[in-house]
Order: C-alpha cells, then sequence, then structure tokens
C-alpha cells in the first residue's frame, strides 16, 4: 500500500510504495501534482514525470520485489528537489564504471532530463539518487 504524507512547516511530500511496476504510475502522479501546483510549465512536469518513473524503474530493475522504494520531494528555492531511495539490499550491486561515472541508459536520460542529479548505488547501502528542476523565469 502507498502512503503519501505531507508536512506543511516545510512542504515535503514523502510516498512510499512497493518495488513493483504497476506502482511507477502513482509515483508519477503524485510528483507531477506536486510540480503543478508549483508552477511549473507542462514541459518540465512531463520531464519530471519521466525522470521519476526511470529512477522507480532502475530501483526495481536492481531490486527486490518484496522491497518498497521511498521518494521524497520538496519546493527549494524555485526547484522542485526529488530523492528517490532503495534501502539495502534492494539494489543488487555497484553501478558504477571503473572511471566511476554511473552506467546505465536511465540514468543519462535522467540527466538529461533534470537539472542535477547526484547518484549513488551500492548492495550494503542501497541506492539514492537525488534530482533538481529548477523553475525557469
Amino acid at each position: 500500500m502507498s502512503e503519501v504524507r505531507a508536512q506543511t512547516a516545510q512542504d515535503v511530500v514523502f510516498l512510499r510504495i512497493p518495488a513493483k511496476a504497476e506502482w511507477v504510475v502513482v509515483a508519477r502522479l503524485a510528483l507531477a501534482t506536486v510540480a503543478s501546483r508549483s508552477d511549473f510549465p507542462i514541459e518540465a512536469i512531463e520531464d519530471i514525470k519521466l525522470a521519476v518513473a526511470e529512477a522507480c524503474t532502475n530501483a526495481i530493475a536492481q531490486g527486490d520485489a518484496a522491497g518498497q522504494i521511498e521518494i521524497s520531494c520538496s519546493i527549494e528555492q524555485a526547484a522542485l528537489r526529488v530523492h528517490v531511495r532503495a534501502p539495502s539490499g534492494a539494489v543488487a550491486g555497484d553501478h558504477r564504471r571503473a572511471d566511476g561515472a554511473s552506467s546505465g541508459l536511465g540514468l543519462f536520460l535522467i540527466r538529461s532530463l533534470m537539472d542535477t542529479v547526484e547518484f549513488d548505488a551500492d548492495a550494503s547501502h542501497g541506492m539514492d539518487l537525488v534530482m533538481v528542476k529548477r523553475l525557469s523565469n
């Protein structure tokens, strides 16, 4: 079952979904709603939805179907900050190349859609992906 909780003092939305493909649409819609309420243009909202779907799909592909994906998003200084986390045990292995860069087409796509992306994944800590999309003037 998914869980959405908003804290008005900090304007943070938390979402926890099962690590299953059929729940990715819930994450897409929740983030689209937050971005829409923050006056992002439709093109930026579509970028955010696709980036969130790719992040969740990456977590699902690497993880345990019994696990959960944790997502938080907040509006900070005219930008939407999204943190996608799959806890320890949900990631099958390290996805870094020898040069330290992240591999994978999904991450390439996320980086092209969002303004800032920080990615870390390993078997002992899980997957953390922080994405920022700035509100253009």
